[in-house]
């Protein structure tokens, strides 16, 4: 079915520094004040080899979403790409993907705001994590609901008290790093490379907000130019972030305590190794940066789940409710409020042992689509080389399986539930 070109279109707000801080606000948050400790409890010291692995993968979907999305600039990602380029089923598949992998991710942000807050507070008890985790998603709501340029506002204060508390963990933590790091560093393989690998597909989920640009295509301006910049601008500077912190903190305290902070969930990782730098306020300081981070994230996934929601909708894969906009027409209110529904129901669950694997997993899936869509894109319209197109999708199918097999077969159970469904929907139209 082809997609109705009388469909209202969302304006065109964002330039480069806006679609680049949209881009930090989506990659800074859960990963590095989350994953680093969990992948450091899986791949010891090499952890810090897992970073820069999954950062590479991540470069190469990123420049293959960058020319996607500069030749096809409208809401909703990989599953307008699989549509254009390839097929509806692999199309569906991308959309189907993003949407459990995002959704699950933003409860994880928004109950890691909740934690995060509570312990700067000094309060412990568990009754308060969820409705506070809820309050932050009908908070973050509400500034979606009033449109892109006023969440890029919020946006651009969220990233950078992000920023610059992770640039203060960095450089606070030099001295101890330096004193610590021949001792915490040694050895640097500790367990298999299967390790590394495994922990490689848990970082790379990290670094995946640059997808939020492509999916905000139909909002940038002049986006040829606007979206592989911005994409590569913000790869750069969050893979120096990353790779800077995920350093220090394993040359602070060591990748055994790092991994068994994190898995505990009795405190931040990077908050238990800012601790030992003797820092007075410090821990205090990323505290904030975690928050805000935290905040960041939930908002930028529920505007790329919403827009992906939108493009679904108007080929109806989804219910033509959600390709409405406001009167407007800078916000899709219905499939805002849907998904802010779905990312609450999440969170009265709790359970957010299994997210970062499942969304591993399905983000991997998702972003398999990219890469063959941009492999299939016409020579002319082509901005980077074929081969890079191939080294992501091999990169990422390969990555895909590496979490464990429990995620991937579940995963691969909900993929065919996916297909099935959009059987169905295929018929009735």
């Amino acid at each position: 079915m082809s997609l109705k070109t009388s469909s209202p279109q969302l304006r065109r707000e964002l330039g480069v520094v806006g679609a680049t801080v949209m881009g930090l606000g989506s990659i800074i948050g859960t990963g590095v004040f989350v994953s680093i400790g969990i992948a450091a409890g899986i791949a010891g010291n090499a952890v810090i080899l897992a970073v820069i692995i999954g950062a590479l993968v991540a470069t190469c979907n990123g420049l293959n979403s960058a020319q996607l999305a500069a030749n096809h600039p409208v809401s909703g990602g990989s599953y307008e790409y699989g549509y254009k380029y390839l097929n509806s089923w692999l199309g569906f598949t991308a959309g189907w993907m993003f949407l459990l992998a995002k959704s699950a991710s933003a409860a994880t942000a928004a109950l890691g705001f909740a934690g995060y807050f509570l312990n700067a507070m000094g309060l412990t008890g568990r009754g308060l994590l969820i409705p506070l985790a809820l309050a932050a998603v009908f908070v973050i709501t509400a500034v979606v609901l009033n449109g892109i340029r006023r969440s890029n506002r919020v946006n651009i204060v969220i990233v950078s008290v992000s920023i610059f508390s992770l640039l203060f963990f960095i450089l606070g933590g030099i001295p101890t790093a330096i004193a610590a790091g021949n001792e915490n560093l040694t050895p640097f393989f500790q367990d298999s490379f299967a390790d590394v690998l495994q922990a490689s597909a848990l970082m790379f989920v990290a670094y995946t907000g640059y997808g939020r640009i492509a999916t905000l295509g139909e909002e940038a301006k002049e986006p040829r130019k606007t979206i592989p910049k911005a994409i590569i601008v913000t790869m750069i500077v969050t893979m120096l972030i990353y790779v800077g912190v995920a350093t220090i903190a394993v040359a602070g305290i060591g990748a055994e305590n790092l991994g068994e902070s994190a898995l505990r969930g009795q405190a931040a990782p990077l908050e238990v190794a800012v601790r030992s730098f003797g820092i007075p306020g410090g821990a205090q300081i990323l505290a904030i940066g975690a928050i805000f981070a935290m905040l960041g994230v939930l908002l930028n996934l529920i505007l790329g789940l919403s827009r992906v929601l939108l493009a679904m909708g108007r080929r109806r894969d989804m219910p033509s409710l959600f390709a409405r906009l406001n009167q407007s027409g800078t916000t899709p209110t219905p499939a805002v409020i849907a998904v802010s529904a779905i990312i609450s129901v999440l969170v009265l669950i709790g359970n957010v042992k299994t997210t970062w694997s499942f969304s591993a997993f399905t983000v991997l899936i998702y972003y398999s689509v990219t890469n063959l869509a941009a492999f299939s894109l016409p020579t002319e319209d082509r901005l980077y080389p074929k081969w890079l197109s191939l080294l992501g999708l091999s990169a990422c199918m390969f990555l895909a399986f590496w979490v464990e097999p429990f995620i991937w077969q579940v995963g691969l159970a909900l993929i065919v539930a996916g297909l099935i469904w959009h059987a169905v929907a295929k018929l009735k139209s």
